[in-house]
């Protein structure tokens, strides 16, 4: 039976500063580089920002080739992979002009997609690309269109939420839970899929409910009771599951998705406060992501005026702290005791790149407009001693080349899952008001 052509994919720019080394996931197939790209990425060689690394890093796996890239054969990539081509740019053909009066770097990626689909017909080529919007104009001139998915989780529906319940669990067990020391052995529970490593559990029969998690050191459900940090107390079984694990010492690294207003934040930062004593510091970040993608020169004022905007609902998340646990309190005036002396920091993400995280509590929230990449930069970062907490909605990403399956917070939870010292938890309840329940609910 005679082998299937290969496809020849044509990449879009933020295909690259998503992932430098995507050439290397298109398996037997063979990849074309526009030479605009090239030339949009030379403008990204410089900064701090993970896109800036990967432009570098792309243009190193380029210029480390040992074949000809500017021939039709291209230079091959390695043992079962395809070749790699830049292709050269062409005047612009009379369909592409009456289509698009502008020229523009993504009209130039499409003038030299439709030359490759012509010359190499009836050859599939297909333009790849993480921008909805040029791959709707590939399609409406009849070109093959897109998105990279290789860092793509299966699929929103079934995404770990880290919680399970159980009906009709016969009520002696439940008791038991509720006995000294509320250890249940895991073979005494029937399930349908065996339990991962700190999997929460909600057990019930009838009105009898209990809160348990999963320990694979032991393999038994632990009881789980509602406790209170730092005069935060949780609402629902779920903000009990994470205070749980954000409190675990045996737990390094911990990721909390929910809509806004589930508490996500709040509870991180509460359980840090509460077991500060056992770090050096409580790093608070999340990355900065301007508005309309503008740097934050734009903005006026010095580095504390552009920034404060953004870090603003952390300091939010510590004015409620501070309230609950009243003003005059020796609890209050130590949160703002630890912001004086920098034992409390409150940062944005780009400035922990380059150091080294130990012995730190460190909170990354809206971790959702993260890249895949990213998120690897800063777990790989964490020292000895070091607890991290990823945060974020992963229904609200801000990052236009971003979504629910291919941000880095969804990719750290199906990667992460089953891992004896990670735990994660879905909240699913809103608890700031009534008011901003309806809202959800109903707008």
């Amino acid at each position: 039976m005679p082998h299937a052509t290969p496809k020849l994919f044509v990449l879009d720019t933020n295909v690259i500063l998503h992932d430098s080394g995507c050439i290397r996931n298109f398996e037997e197939n063979d990849v074309a580089i526009p030479i605009t790209v090239l030339e949009e990425l030379d403008q990204f060689k410089r900064g701090n920002e993970d896109i800036h690394f990967q432009a570098r890093e792309f243009l190193r796996h380029i210029d480390a080739l040992t074949g000809d890239v500017l021939s039709a054969a291209g230079s091959p990539l390695g043992s079962g992979l395809g070749s790699i081509r830049v292709v050269l740019g062409g005047a612009p053909r009379d369909r592409l002009h009456e289509s698009f009066l502008q020229d523009t770097p993504d009209h130039r990626i499409l003038q030299t997609t439709m030359g490759l689909q012509r010359e190499q017909a009836p050859r599939q080529v297909i333009l790849v690309s993480k921008d909805t919007n040029l791959r709707m104009k590939a399609k409406s001139l009849g070109l093959r269109a897109q998105d990279y998915t290789a860092d793509k989780v299966q699929g929103f529906d079934k995404l770990y939420t880290g919680r399970r319940t159980v009906e009709g669990l016969a009520s002696d067990l439940i008791d038991e839970l509720y006995g000294t020391p509320g250890v249940l052995s895991a073979d005494r529970l029937a399930l349908a899929q065996p339990p991962l490593p700190n999997e929460n559990f909600v057990l019930r029969n009838g009105s009898k409910s209990a809160l348990a998690t999963f320990q694979r050191a032991t393999s038994s459900f632990h009881r789980v009771e509602k406790q209170s940090c730092y005069g935060i107390t949780p609402r629902n079984a779920e903000q009990a599951f994470a205070l749980r694990a954000l409190m675990d010492d045996d737990i390094k690294l911990v990721t909390l998705s929910g809509t806004a207003g589930t508490g996500k934040t709040l509870l991180a930062l509460a359980a840090a406060l509460e077991c500060r004593q056992k770090y050096r510091q409580i790093l608070l970040a999340r990355p900065v992501v301007p508005l309309s993608n503008r740097d934050l020169g734009f903005l006026p004022g010095d580095i504390a005026d552009k920034l404060d905007p953004y870090m603003q609902p952390l300091y939010d998340n510590l004015t409620v702290i501070r309230h609950q646990c009243g003003e005059e309190t020796q609890a209050a005036k130590r949160i703002v005791d630890m912001r004086e002396s920098e034992k409390l920091m409150i940062t944005p993400l780009a400035y922990i790149r380059g150091r080294s995280l130990q012995r730190m509590f460190f909170i990354v929230d809206e971790a959702q407009n993260l890249t895949p990449h990213e998120v690897k930069t800063i777990i790989t970062r964490a020292g000895e001693g070091t607890k991290i907490v990823f945060t974020g909605d992963v229904a609200q990403i801000d990052q236009p080349y971003l979504d629910a399956l291919s941000n880095g917070l969804s990719y750290l939870i199906h990667r992460m899952m089953g891992q004896p010292i990670y735990a994660h938890v879905t909240l699913e309840k809103g608890e700031r008001s009534a008011l901003a329940d309806l809202a959800s609910e109903l707008l």
